[in-house]
């Protein structure tokens, strides 16, 4: 059975400002959506799902799905705040969503199959998609409890502008996920080397190769089933339905999984280099890094 690609896409963008997933990057207008999807067709997926706002389906539909007629199967689902377990109301007060992890809920209905998810803004590269797609392509039929990160390089995923956040990995001997630190302040430095800022304000060198997390997750099904279980947990704890900005991210329910022993994550390593347009000062070196694939024949001029 071919893996499903859910593609979050309900983010507003705040910090870019307008619905940059939809903002056009490439040669023709291409987004970076459209790159991404343009690698997991030639990496064997054989389903795109959404999640969207409701409030720009239409939008979504004739800039976004239209392109993807006659190419692969697509489908849409809606996050929404009062998308809650029976039992819960969100509070009136609350404008933001819940969370990466709230958004990966409302695939359930449509997904029966082992699938990975990815933000929409970031450009993940053609191998990362290759080496998710073979994970999730050969699990045996009915797994459970085997899921899979693609753990970039962090030396393929620094900033020419300043310092990154990222995700620093641990693993162990079988490159099982072992732990996930974030480190706000991540560079290179002057003298060539790749370094993070402590909690006692000290910079600490790291190998190039180290893994970190651009949130690039492989699941199989059954993940929707812990996810609703501990999302009601997530509600049921006061401070998190007091606080209007709590959200339910992936990493929390993956930390909890790995810690008490039912879920391993294998961190699945890559050689693609990461980017993104995270503020508008980004957007021109992204446009110049895709028009320099193009020209090197990494993609065609037009994707679709």
């Amino acid at each position: 059975m071919k893996p499903t690609l859910f593609l979050l896409a309900a983010g507003m963008g705040s910090r870019y400002g307008g619905l940059k997933q939809l903002d056009g990057l490439g040669p023709n207008g291409e987004t970076i959506m459209d790159y991404s999807i343009y690698d997991a067709i030639h990496a064997g997926f054989g389903k795109l799902v959404f999640v969207i706002r409701k409030d720009f389906e239409q939008d979504f539909r004739e800039k976004i799905i239209s392109k993807y007629e006659g190419h692969i199967p697509c489908e849409l689902v809606f996050q929404s705040l009062d998308a809650l377990p029976e039992g819960f109301t969100c509070p009136e007060e609350r404008t933001k969503p819940w969370g990466t992890n709230h958004a990966v809920m409302m695939g359930e209905s449509v997904i029966n199959e082992p699938f990975a998810v990815i933000n929409c803004d970031d450009f993940y590269g053609r191998d990362s998609f290759n080496v998710m797609g073979k994970y999730l392509s050969e699990l045996p039929e009915g797994s459970k409890n085997v899921y899979s990160m693609v753990g970039f390089r962090v030396g393929n995923t620094l900033s020419e502008s300043g310092t990154v956040s990222r995700g620093v990995c641990g693993t162990n001997e079988k490159q099982l996920l072992s732990s996930v630190v974030e480190r706000t302040k991540i560079e290179r430095k002057e003298d060539g080397e790749v370094k993070y800022l402590d909690e006692n304000e000290q910079w600490v060198a790291i190998p190039d190769t180290t893994p970190v997390s651009m949130n690039f997750w492989g699941f199989t099904p059954d993940y929707f089933n812990y996810s609703t279980d501990f999302f009601k947990a997530f509600l049921s704890d006061p401070k998190n339905m007091s606080n209007l900005k709590s959200e339910y991210f992936i990493p929390l329910l993956v930390d909890k999984l790995i810690n008490d022993g039912t879920a391993t994550v294998e961190v699945l390593d890559t050689t693609s280099k990461w980017f993104g347009v995270t503020y508008p000062e980004d957007r021109q070196s992204v446009v110049d890094k895709i028009q320099a694939l193009v020209d090197a024949k990494v993609y065609p001029e037009r994707l679709f």
